[in-house]
């Protein structure tokens, strides 16, 4: 699918998953909204479940702190139903990088923001924000694990309050790169 309608299926599905009722019935249809889009995303089913399983484990501290705040103050349905379409909306919005060329997906937001002009948006610069927001949380999983393993290596078992310096460090030089890579390409 291009990518001008898989962001807005992939918004659509959003708003859907966020409408649906804080009930038990929800997460089952959360769930199976997650599977049956990785299943049908073209990277054939077997290889769609391991990258759904692949996302979901991406996103379990959220789901771990969602579901603790929300079982805290709402109780357990609640907390299973928002917990449920918070994961899941955030696994499907996980399938736009891993079906979709960032080029692609920079025109499309580019030519998305277009009509916003009149009201004095610089559409390419929002697209290669969003963008790079985009393609930046990767980057940061990819030092945090980099960060876990240098732990690992040196005998130490992995925790926050160890890597938490090292990992902001690691993610400063990452933006000092991406700005000055930008700046040499003209981009201010």
């Amino acid at each position: 699918m291009p990518a001008g309608p898989q962001l807005a299926g992939i918004a659509f599905v959003a708003v859907a998953l966020a409408a649906l009722p804080s009930a038990w019935g929800s997460v089952p249809v959360a769930v199976g909204v997650a599977c049956g889009l990785y299943a049908g995303s073209g990277m054939g089913v077997p290889m769609g479940i391991r990258m759904l399983a692949r996302q979901a484990w991406a996103v379990r501290w959220i789901v771990f702190v969602t579901a603790g705040g929300q079982l805290l103050f709402l109780g357990p349905e609640a907390a299973a139903a928002n917990t449920a379409r918070v994961a899941a909306t955030l696994v499907v919005a996980g399938l736009v990088p891993l079906t979709t060329p960032v080029g692609a997906v920079l025109d499309a937001i580019e030519r998305g923001l277009r009509p916003l002009r009149r009201i004095g948006v610089d559409a390419e610069r929002a697209a290669l924000l969003l963008t790079i927001s985009l393609t930046t949380i990767p980057v940061l999983a990819r030092l945090t694990a980099e960060v876990r393993d240098a732990q690992r290596a040196r005998g130490l078992r992995p925790s926050l309050a160890r890597g938490a310096l090292p990992l902001l460090i690691l993610a400063l030089r990452h933006a000092d790169d991406l700005g000055d890579a930008l700046a040499a390409r003209g981009i201010r």
